[in-house]
């Protein structure tokens, strides 16, 4: 058996895994003025996208279970960025809506992109053949686990 298989920096999980904790850093530093997660980030970029979704919805298109997602809608709510109302439809769904509140963080959040981009100091080029590389891993991944 080839041990260089068994190395750590010839791991791809290890170096997705560490990149993914650095650029969080990286975001949590941009969100502090805003006063949000970077998880609660994401669903603002969702909601500036979409205004209102389901948190079925919600879950399913930032892979959470609800079990994560509904705590953390709730600090949201709490903290005025987003109101959670029962659906007309379907009693059972809940759907997430911007208040005026989270809607006006989307000007101060605007900068963000470009700030993480001159962060990372990687040239575009680089930066869309990761974006592409990782997202057809992401399509392959979830396509193999259903």
């Amino acid at each position: 058996m080839n041990n260089d298989l068994l190395k750590l920096e010839n791991q791809i999980c290890f170096k997705i895994y560490t990149a993914e904790r650095e650029i969080t850093k990286l975001y949590r530093d941009l969100l502090q003025e805003m006063n949000v997660t970077y998880p609660q980030y994401l669903v603002l970029l969702l909601l500036w996208e979409k205004h209102s979704l389901s948190v079925k919805e919600l879950g399913k298109r930032l892979f959470l279970d609800s079990g994560t997602l509904t705590p953390m809608l709730k600090r949201m709510e709490k903290n005025g960025l987003v109101e959670r109302k029962r659906s007309a439809e379907d009693e059972r769904s809940v759907v997430i809506s911007l208040t005026v509140k989270g809607d006006a963080l989307k000007e101060k959040a605007e900068c963000i992109p470009g700030q993480l981009i001159e962060n990372i100091a990687m040239k575009k080029e680089e930066l869309t053949l990761l974006n592409k590389t990782l997202t057809s891993m992401l399509d392959l991944l979830q396509n193999e686990s259903h």
